[in-house]
C-alpha cells in the first residue's frame, strides 16, 4: 500500500464498507451528536417545572384557590412540555435521514438547540403575563423564538440534504421533497400564529399547542429510513 493509498483509506474510514458494517460507521459518526441533543432536550424540558411555584404561598390563599388561580402557568408548561417532546421526536427522527456529520452542521444542530433551550424563560413570561395587561407581549415573544426555531431548524435540515450531503443513501429525492414541504408548511403557520398574537394572546398561545399536534401527526405518518 502506498502513502497516498493510505491516506485515502484514512480519509474515508467508510469506504470498503456495505451493508450492515456501513450502516454501524454512520450511527457512530451521528452518535455523539444525537446524544448530546437529548441531553440538550431533557436539560430543557426539565427546566420547565421551576416555574411552577406552591401556588397557597404565592397568593396567600387556599391551597385549591391558588391551584385554581395558577392556570396560566399549568397550561404554558403542559404546552411548552408536549411542544418540546414533539420537537425531540421530530429531531430524532431527522437523524434517521442524516448518518454523517461536519463542522458546519454541528455548529447548526448547536443553534437548533439554543434556540430549544429559550423555551423555558419563554414559558415562564407566559404564565406570569398571560391574563395580564402584557399578555399580547409575552404571547409573541413565545411564538417568535418558536419562529426563530423553525428558521433554525430548515436551515439545518437544508444544509445537510443539499446535495445528499450529509443523508444517507437509502435517502431518496422524494424523501426530501416531503420533509421540505412539512418544514416549509410549519413555518408558514408559525408566521401565522405570531400574527395572531398581537391581537390575542392566549389564542398565539393555543396556536402554538395546535402546531404541536400537527408536528405530531406529521412525525407519525413520516416513513422512517432504514
Amino acid at each position: 500500500m502506498t502513502l497516498r493509498s493510505a491516506y485515502q483509506a484514512m480519509k474515508e474510514p467508510a469506504s470498503g464498507l456495505s451493508g450492515e458494517g456501513s450502516t454501524r460507521f454512520e450511527q457512530r459518526e451521528t452518535g455523539r451528536l444525537e446524544a448530546f441533543s437529548d441531553g440538550i432536550f431533557a436539560f430543557a424540558i426539565t427546566l420547565l417545572v421551576l416555574g411552577l411555584r406552591d401556588p397557597a404561598q404565592v397568593a396567600g390563599s387556599s391551597l385549591a384557590a391558588g391551584l385554581v388561580q395558577e392556570w396560566p402557568a399549568f397550561f404554558a408548561f403542559i404546552t411548552s412540555f408536549l411542544t418540546i417532546l414533539i420537537m425531540w421526536v421530530n429531531h430524532h427522527n431527522m437523524f434517521n435521514y442524516i448518518r454523517k456529520t461536519d463542522t458546519r452542521f454541528m455548529f447548526l444542530n448547536g443553534l437548533l438547540l439554543m434556540t430549544v433551550t429559550l423555551t423555558p424563560f419563554t414559558t415562564m413570561l407566559v404564565g406570569d403575563h398571560i391574563t395580564g395587561n402584557d399578555a399580547s407581549t409575552a404571547a409573541e415573544v413565545y411564538s417568535g423564538v418558536f419562529i426563530l426555531l423553525a428558521v433554525t431548524w430548515n436551515f439545518t435540515w437544508r444544509y445537510a440534504s443539499k446535495g445528499h450531503r450529509l443523508l444517507s443513501a437509502n435517502v431518496t429525492d422524494e424523501h426530501v421533497k416531503s420533509v421540505n414541504r412539512d418544514y416549509n408548511f410549519g413555518l408558514a403557520l408559525y408566521v401565522v400564529v405570531f400574527a395572531l398574537s398581537f391581537v390575542n394572546g392566549f389564542v398565539g398561545i393555543l396556536g402554538i399547542l395546535l402546531l404541536g399536534v400537527y408536528w405530531a401527526v406529521t412525525a407519525s405518518l413520516r416513513t422512517l429510513v432504514s
